[in-house]
């Protein structure tokens, strides 16, 4: 079955290419892939002097250069492809290597599931017909709801799509994170169907404003740049708001660990430097890790730490908030579920004072709740909480 599936995959493939041959442009339902031999107009394109930049404040990882009609999108330093605005001309003196892509994007397919919020607060998630997240997976209702009724069609895994239905649909981009490059083949094979695969990083950004910042780039993608502009100065504002009220407000900073309890008894902490550590940074607090004595632990190459009970117990025991990764682990609303997964967390500082807390799911696949993380972070660390409605992405367990 698998065979002949292949079969069905490559014939699709080979017909593509021929009718392409034959029309003297890509197949598909779209130019979105361009060659240097395509028609061009005056005058001659260059990327030595561009019109104008886009304004970053944080992020780090993206850049958008723009030249008239035409974007030069940056990733990461290396990465690079050119977005034809709606309606505007592909310029001349194209580098044979560098793709080119035309708006509008409208039969998208993420595979970047994080991504999927930008889309939301852009309005636009009706050019999301794809998916490779299972309904029972997505913590936004609204997202799940559109994949359970297939407004949203699931396709498979990221590194195994289904093929046919990524023709079937007229997919004119594919916005994959930074796990496809263990699968290469599957970012060629789709490439190959005339696909344009773009591998977002926002995921890279230490600076969690750096990360929200990203809207700026899809909002450039979508034909929604002054949207993007405006939802990231409103949110950046209110960042900087609860930022400055955590410096005046607080004399001595608070010291939070932020954990998992693994399904072998050890503990998963975020490393130090990561973007969560920086938000609780933001808030005022002083996450508990340093990093020093978590050198050699397992995972240590990556976002997050894997130690021992007994190491965790040595560093974490006195910290004044403990925040539990409820979006790995299941979600936990009492102190007795906690304790459960280790007598030692009853002698732990804040669990006698009840001053341990657990993230919401939709933490992580709501990108652009980021200064509403952090205003949260700065209400418990200040213990306004019980004077406001406001806290979010976090409940206290009881």
């Amino acid at each position: 079955m698998k065979k002949n599936r292949w079969f069905t995959i490559l014939f699709i493939m080979s017909t593509i290419l021929l009718a392409g041959c034959a029309s003297g442009e890509p197949a598909g339902q779209a130019p979105k892939s361009i060659s240097a031999e395509t028609p061009v107009s005056e005058p001659a394109f260059s990327l030595v002097e561009p019109d104008g930049s886009l304004a970053l404040q944080y992020a780090k990882h993206f850049q958008v250069d723009y030249y008239g009609d035409t974007l030069l999108v940056t990733i990461d330093g290396s990465d690079r492809f050119l977005v034809v605005k709606e309606g505007g001309e592909v310029p001349e003196g194209l580098p044979p290597e560098l793709p080119v892509y035309s708006q509008p994007f409208t039969n998208v397919y993420l595979a970047s599931s994080q991504t999927m919020d930008f889309f939301r607060k852009l309005g636009c998630l009706e050019r999301v017909k794809m998916t490779s997240t299972k309904a029972k997976d997505w913590s936004l209702p609204d997202i799940r709801k559109k994949v359970e009724d297939e407004e949203i069609l699931y396709i498979g895994k990221y590194n195994a799509p289904d093929y046919e239905l990524l023709i079937a649909k007229a997919c004119d981009l594919c916005v994959e994170n930074t796990m496809i490059y263990h699968n290469p083949e599957t970012k060629e094979l789709i490439e190959k169907l005339k696909i344009p695969v773009f591998v977002e990083k926002s995921s890279y950004e230490e600076d969690p404003l750096g990360r929200m910042e990203w809207i700026k780039l899809y909002g450039c993608l979508m034909g929604k740049e002054k949207e993007a502009e405006s939802f990231f100065e409103d949110k950046v504002s209110e960042a900087e708001e609860t930022i400055s009220e955590a410096g005046n407000s607080l004399e001595e900073k608070k010291s939070v660990a932020f954990f998992y309890i693994t399904a072998n008894g050890q503990v998963n902490i975020r490393k130090p430097g990561d973007y969560i550590s920086k938000m609780i940074e933001l808030a005022g607090g002083r996450y508990i890790f340093s990093g020093e004595e978590t050198d050699g632990a397992e995972g240590a190459g990556g976002s997050s730490l894997t130690i021992t009970m007994e190491e965790f117990y040595d560093k974490a025991k006195d910290a004044d908030l403990l925040i539990y990764n409820s979006t790995i682990d299941a979600e936990l609303t009492k102190l007795s579920e906690l304790t459960d997964k280790s007598p030692l967390l009853a002698d732990f500082t804040a669990v006698k004072e009840k001053n341990v807390w657990g993230t919401e799911k939709d933490l992580f696949q709501e990108i652009t709740g980021t200064a509403d993380m952090i205003r949260s972070l700065s209400l418990v660390l200040r213990g306004e909480e019980q004077d406001s409605a406001s806290v979010e992405y976090m409940h206290r367990l009881q």
